[in-house]
This record gives structure tokens, sequence and C-alpha cells, in this order.
């Protein structure tokens, strides 16, 4: 295990450690990103413990005071011992760890550490939804896992209500011990990277309006009726559709617009680094999502001043819209009221009055303040003014 700086900050502060495992291209990284940018700008010292080939992926170099602790294990199965090294040897005042796996390794490093570090651990997800699809053993087995190792975290933290509340009736997990936190997402670099320039030749004036999705193409974010949606709109009006993101259902989604005869009209580009440059210049931002926990994208369109539909799926975006003339929400799976909502949005534009009341809980202050009190961390004076 690496070790690169001493175990304080100048000041003599213990740090905070955050402990994730991610794919390095997710919602999870941002918001990981978000939170330990903001606590560094504060003067906490953070460490970032790393698992090999995982995420996130934060550029510490610009920061004054974060590090990145290598743990040497390229598995979180294997990161146990380590963790419980780094845990008695830098004794952090707090550990935030993220993701049920890395959320379970994190509870038994600090029971076999036997120290005072305070944790608390975090899903992102709906946990119902998210094993839904998963074999019976293993739904079993997380169930088992949260209802009884859980308990010995200080605190469990959840981005959205809906979330708490599955979690709670899904696993037995006490509802007092479940902590919403509104997740970091509106930095201020979303405002100033959503005004560069864009290449893609689609997003230049004049151009049809285009619809935009955003997210890893997988079965979670159900691209499929959002191309189909699109095919719907497509035989009205002229428009085009682009989806940034990678995964294992790219081919499937191409196939798809070829035979619902729009391939020439959609483009899948990729993962890109700045996704709000896109979303500064489409027209309608679409969540298709099956599930969520806290959708970051669709936070971000807001943020970008982009008319948004979303699915009411759990959870996360009834809570972000309800009550807003910003978005529409319209069901999961169900291709012809999205393509109506797509039509009706792309017709109007929201008030900016609105955007402001919407992204304010997701503001990144605001939010890092929230996560220092679930971590038992007295936010700095600037924090506690700002919000």
């Amino acid at each position: 295990m690496t070790r690169q700086n001493p175990s304080t900050a100048p000041d003599g502060q213990r740090r905070i450690a955050i402990f994730a495992a991610t794919s390095g291209h997710s919602g999870v990284d941002r918001i990981m990103g978000n939170l330990i940018g903001q606590l560094d700008a504060w003067g906490l010292p953070v460490d970032l413990l790393h698992v090999r080939r995982h995420g996130p992926d934060v550029d510490l170099s610009v920061l004054r005071s974060a590090r990145r602790i290598d743990l040497g294990s390229a598995h979180v199965n294997t990161v146990l011992p380590a963790l419980v090294r780094y845990l008695r040897r830098e004794r952090p005042r707090a550990l935030l760890a993220d993701k049920d796996r890395v959320n379970r390794v994190a509870i038994l490093a600090q029971r076999i550490a036997r120290i005072d570090t305070r944790l608390v651990v975090r899903l992102g997800t709906t946990v119902s939804a998210n094993l839904a699809g998963r074999g019976k053993l293993e739904r079993w087995v997380q169930r088992t896992s949260i209802r009884r190792l859980y308990p010995y975290a200080d605190r469990v933290v959840i981005p959205s209500e809906r979330a708490a509340a599955d979690l709670s009736a899904y696993t037995g997990l006490a509802r007092e011990h479940i902590h919403v936190v509104r997740s970091p997402v509106v930095s201020a670099a979303v405002e100033r990277l959503s005004a560069d320039p864009v290449q893609h030749p689609w997003l230049a004036d004049g151009e049809p309006p285009v619809i935009l999705g955003v997210g890893e193409l997988g079965y979670r974010k159900d691209f499929e009726t959002l191309i189909r949606a699109f095919a719907e709109l497509r035989r009205k009006r002229r428009c085009r559709l682009i989806i940034l993101g990678r995964g294992r259902r790219r081919t499937q989604l191409l196939a798809l617009a070829n035979q619902l005869g729009v391939i020439d009209h959609i483009d899948l580009p990729g993962f890109q680094v700045n996704p709000y440059a896109f979303m500064a210049r489409a027209a309608v931002f679409v969540l298709s999502s099956r599930w969520e926990g806290m959708p970051v994208a669709l936070i971000e369109a807001l943020a970008c001043g982009v008319p948004v539909v979303a699915t009411d799926c759990p959870s996360g975006p009834r809570e972000v819209l309800e009550g807003s003339k910003a978005g529409m929400l319209v069901p999961v799976g169900a291709p012809s009221p999205m393509a109506e909502a797509i039509e009706v949005q792309l017709a109007q534009a929201p008030r900016p009055a609105d955007l402001a009341r919407i992204v304010e809980p997701y503001r990144v202050d605001s939010s890092a303040s929230a996560y220092l009190r679930v971590l038992g961390v007295e936010p700095p004076a600037e924090a506690r003014f700002a919000t």
C-alpha cells in the first residue's frame, strides 16, 4: 500500500477518507469528484482510497491536500486486509463508503480495526429495482447483508426519499438509520464547461433540434424505449437523437434504430468528458431509465437550462420534477407517451426561476455541508453561511 503524505493536514486535522470502486465514467464518479473538490476547497484533508482498475478518476493534482491512497488490490473482494491496515495506521476522523460491496468491506474493516473512525455507507440506487433481475441467492445475500451489517455503520446515506423508503421496506433496515442526503451534482464547472464549443455537426446553428440521452448503454437506462419514442416523433417532425455513453448494448441499440428506419438520424458517439456542452445545446434531455437512485444527468441537464422528459421510475425523477414546469414525467417503458412529452417540451423553454429552485439542493456546497453533518464534521463557517 502506497503512503504519500503524513496522516494529518498541516494544521493537525485528522483526514476524511472516501472509499469507492466505480466504472470511472458514471454519475458516482462525478458525485465523488465534486464532493472531494468541495471538501478540499474548505481546507478539509481527504484521502481517496483506490482499488486498481477502478474509479473514481479524480484529478487530485489540482487540489491542495487531497491524496490518493493505493490499497494495493485489484478487486474489492481482496482489499479487506489493506483497508484494516490503513484504518489502524491513519485513524481518519470519518470514512464514507459507496456501493454495497464496498460498504460491506468497509463495515468489516472498521469492526476489525477497532478504531473510533465514524463510518457512513452510501447506496445510490433503488435497491429492490436494482436486484429484481438478479438470481434468488444473490438477492437473499444482499438483502441479508444489508439488514445485518448496515446497523454497524454510524449512518446509511441514500439520495432520495423514495429510495430510502424502498431500502427500509425491502431489507428490514430501520428507517431511522437511513438518512437522505442530496447528491453534490451542480458545481461551478457545469456552467463553465457548458459554454465550451462542441464539434458535433448536428449541434450547429440552424440544424434540426437534437434530443439528448446520457448514460451507460445498459439495461437500466432503457435507451431502447427512447429510440422507439424518437422513431414515433420523427414521423411527425424533423429532429435528431444523440446518446452519450458506452456500454454492452450499443450494437443492439444501433440494430433497433436500423430496424425502425432512423439509423441516419441517431448518433452514439460514446463517452464524452464534457457532456455539459452537449446538454446546453440540446433541445430536450430525456431520462428513459427503468430505475435510479437520484438521476445525476437529469439534474445536470436542468442546470444547463434544458427542458427535460423523464420516466417516473423508482426513484428520484418525481422528487426532482414534482411541481415544476421544467420537466415532464412519463411511464417507464412507454414510447408513445415519451414521444408526446418530448414534442411538448420542444415547444417550451423552462423559466430560469424554476430551474434555480430545482437544482439548489443539488449544488455542491449545499450537498457537501449535508455530507459533513452525517460524517460528524461541523461544516466550516463559509459553508454554514452558504447554506
